[in-house]
Order: C-alpha cells, then structure tokens, then sequence
C-alpha cells in the first residue's frame, strides 16, 4: 500500500521516472557487454615477444592499439596488433605518444591470441631507451620483479 498526499496521488515512482531508470540502465548494458576477458581472445599458455617497429599507434578506448611490423629470421615481414590498456591507464603508466611514432623500434611482451592470428595482448613494452612499460589492462598490475 502506497502512502498518498493531500491530492490523493501515489508517492511511488511515476511511470516516466521508472522509464528513465530503466534506460540508463540499459544504456548500460552494451558497454559491458562489448568488453572482453583477455581468456576470450588470447591463450596464457602462448607467450610472445615482438621486436619491430611502430606503423601505427591507436590511443583509442576500450582498448589501445599498438601495430607493430615485426621483421622474421627468414626476412618475412608480419604486421602484428597488440591490444594494450586505455590511453590514460598508459598516460598514467608512463607511457607518451612520442614514445611510440612510425618507425621507433620496440619490444613488445606479450600472449597470442587463441586463433593464432597476427594479434597479441601486450604485458610489457621495452623502449630503445631502457624503459619498461606495463601495458595490461586484464592482467593485475603487478611490479617487474613478481613477472
């Protein structure tokens, strides 16, 4: 039984008010549901390093971009994606956009995808530099010394 004021309405939530309610929530919804576990795309048990240069750099969210042509021990090129953490996760990391224009060499650790297709999720970034970035954002960030 709902409480009534002086008008005799009812306190409890006008309909357009529970419609608003319901389509947040949903809104809700397909971010959450577009948002994948690193064991849905990639298998722990592959490792990968990649050694190449930058061709493109994708600050994009929910994941960035990291497309790297990787030159093999027979001369084969291979364009590899690395999907890493969101752009602030590698701001706050350390990580800048100059760090990672066309043409720097890089280090990438990281796991293969389960398809065994050219993309990979990045664990860690190695510069020319000496720097060691952390790049997951599904994996916990845990210090150098723990991996």
């Amino acid at each position: 039984m709902h409480a009534t004021n002086r008008r005799g309405s009812s306190r409890a939530l006008p309909i357009r008010a529970l419609i608003v309610i319901a389509t947040i929530i949903l809104a809700a919804v397909p971010p959450l549901i577009a948002h994948h576990a690193f064991s849905s795309e990639f298998d722990a048990s592959q490792p990968v390093r990649l050694t190449g240069t930058v061709t493109q750099m994708e600050w994009v969210n929910p994941h960035g971009w990291i497309h790297v042509k990787v030159r093999q021990q027979d001369g084969a090129v291979k364009h590899w994606a690395v999907e890493v953490a969101t752009p602030n996760t590698l701001l706050r990391r350390g990580l800048r956009k100059a760090d990672l224009v066309v043409g720097t060499t890089i280090t990438i650790d990281g796991y293969q995808a389960k398809d065994r297709g050219l993309r990979a999720h990045g664990t860690y970034l190695t510069l020319t530099d000496g720097r060691r970035i952390f790049l997951s954002s599904a994996l916990a960030d845990v210090g150098d010394d723990q991996r």
